[in-house]
């Protein structure tokens, strides 16, 4: 991205200091209900509040952006006009918080899109397709810190060396395998499936023989579950079902910057009916179904889809 300080480079940075490094004085104080909800009605943990008001000051700080939107906003944050730059952010500042307790990997995803009016920012800035995404990526929080970034020229991944204080490139255009073995879904909510859904993973669980079966991986971070997708391929699921009838992660700032990484990667992300980031976004926290995968994985999940559309 132009510029001696971009926002991919702050937010990169600021990724030093994930949750375990946040939590190393008075763990104690990290841990457990915040008290309140969020906007999406999701329980806010304390690590949410801290993560989400550190990206914003690193954001703001960078004097590169002028719209912010994040999971934990009901409405957009406009830079202070000293502060104001070009770019327009969107972030989940922490993804799998409800993790947090149970220590299993969780993350931080973000979406920068460049201003295209020459208006005042306002959070209509923010409402663009995913087509016009300049840079996105994700942090992940595991057994080391990475970063998964992409300005749309292929994927690089970068881990955090905690003994030189910087990320190191650890591999350059990932690649998504075309076709894997792992399907990755909440089968909790298998009563609510659509059809299309449940006769897709009875396939999987009970192929024709000679087939095996695929793998059942399952985190409840998405950031987890889709760097897994990315690095040994296969399918993440999070479709519409009967109680979420239009999906249930958000847009902007978790399909879209995932969309954007695993398209860039060869992969396919869907919604079941269009790519995801030829949605045209109507809200900031606006709700999609969410596929996205193996090329060939998706395409077979297509398959059914259109399969019981033609039925019905």
């Amino acid at each position: 991205m132009p510029g001696s300080t971009s926002t991919s480079s702050v937010l990169a940075k600021g990724f030093q200091y994930g949750p375990s490094t946040w939590s190393m004085a008075k763990d104690y104080e990290r841990y457990g209900i915040a008290g309140s909800m969020n906007v999406t009605g999701d329980e806010q943990k304390k690590l949410d509040v801290l993560s989400n008001s550190l990206v914003i000051n690193m954001l703001q700080s960078s004097y590169s952006t002028c719209v912010l939107v994040s999971e934990e906003n009901k409405e957009a944050i406009i830079t202070p006009k000293e502060k104001r730059g070009k770019y327009v952010v969107c972030f989940d500042p922490l993804d799998g918080s409800s993790n947090i307790d149970c220590l299993a990997s969780i993350g931080t995803i973000f979406a920068i899109y460049k201003k295209t009016s020459e208006d005042e920012p306002s959070e209509k800035d923010a409402l663009q397709p995913g087509r016009n995404i300049v840079a996105a990526g994700y942090a992940l929080y595991g057994s080391a810190t990475l970063v998964a970034l992409s300005t749309g020229q292929g994927v690089d991944c970068f881990m955090l060396d905690p003994a030189l204080g910087e990320f190191i490139l650890v591999e350059k255009d990932v690649k998504i395998k075309k076709k894997g073995k792992i399907y990755s879904l909440n089968e909790g909510y298998a009563k609510y499936f659509d059809p299309a859904v449940t006769e897709y993973l009875q396939k999987k669980k009970f192929p024709e023989e000679g087939i095996s079966p695929y793998g059942a991986r399952y985190v409840g971070s998405m950031v987890a579950d889709v760097h897994r997708t990315l690095v040994y391929g296969g399918i993440f699921l999070y479709p519409a079902n009967q109680k979420s009838p239009k999906g249930k992660l958000r847009l902007l700032y978790e399909c879209n910057p995932i969309a954007f990484i695993i398209e860039q990667a060869g992969g396919i992300a869907t919604t079941g009916t269009e790519a995801v980031l030829d949605v045209k976004p109507e809200s900031i926290h606006q709700r999609v179904p969410f596929i996205v995968g193996s090329p060939q994985d998706v395409q077979e999940y297509l398959a059914f889809v259109q399969k019981h559309q033609k039925s019905s």
